[in-house]
């Protein structure tokens, strides 16, 4: 059975006395772990004190990238061996963002998500639509099919059901305007359908696929009730922590 997750990222927001305050402002008012599991992906400096702070509290704290490395001269880099040794074990790979800005291609995440894996951290792999192209006469996205198979390259079954893979379309991220819920219904099928052809059926139905982009909390229930959707990967609307709450407790 696949639990349903709902998790934010901060991306570059919020100091660390910020961080300290949005949970303790949360971590009393979460669903069990058992029924939807709660998560917050943060900057770096953050990680520590915000998880200090959520002991005893269902929240999971997750990192919002890592390095293919486990240690060596790579400035700036954040090792997935010292998040792990930390107790974070969660991490968001293969975002637009690190696409788009810092250049980061299938090959690159492809070797993060190996590394993360092999350090004991569950990876969140995000596929976004960068590459997308809608053919006319049957209206399918044929992108993801080419991104899962590169992003997942080489691993095992027992790797790929620790995976858990995020779509989120490129034009929805920030602008406010999300996927309809049929749209982003049809991206989370075929990434499943894609696992299901590299692994099987047992074990795509063991992956979760969530959704991302402008998720707020007017559309989380459409979004949730849709059968190939697990969860749903919040930006802007994590960061407030009334809000995050209701997207939380839909």
């Amino acid at each position: 059975m696949r639990i349903p997750i709902v998790a934010g990222n901060w991306k570059m927001h919020k100091t660390v006395d910020e961080a300290v305050v949005f949970v303790n402002e949360i971590k009393d008012q979460l669903p069990p772990a058992d029924q939807l599991q709660t998560a917050l992906a943060a900057p770096t400096l953050c990680l520590m004190p915000m998880k200090q702070a959520a002991v005893g509290s269902p929240l999971k704290l997750m990192a919002e990238n890592c390095y293919y490395k486990d240690a060596g001269a790579y400035t700036g880099e954040t090792s997935p061996y010292a998040l792990y040794q930390a107790g974070i074990h969660h991490v968001i790979l293969g975002h637009s963002e690190r696409r788009n800005y810092f250049h980061e291609d299938d090959a690159l995440i492809n070797k993060k998500v190996a590394a993360a894996l092999r350090n004991g951290l569950c990876p969140i792999v995000c596929c976004d639509d960068t590459m997308g192209r809608r053919v006319a006469d049957d209206d399918k996205v044929h992108w993801v099919v080419a991104r899962i198979l590169a992003d997942l390259q080489g691993l095992s079954p027992a790797n790929i059901r620790k995976v858990t893979i995020a779509y989120e379309p490129n034009w929805a991220i920030g602008s406010g305007q999300s996927a309809d819920p049929n749209q982003a219904a049809e991206g989370c099928y075929l990434i499943r359908q894609t696992i299901s052809d590299m692994y099987g059926d047992a074990v795509a139905n063991d992956v979760r696929i969530l959704y991302g982009g402008s998720v707020t909390p007017d559309n989380v229930t459409a979004m949730m009730n849709q059968q190939d959707i697990d969860g749903v990967l919040v930006g802007a609307d994590s960061l407030d922590a009334r809000t995050f709450l209701e997207i939380v407790n839909h």
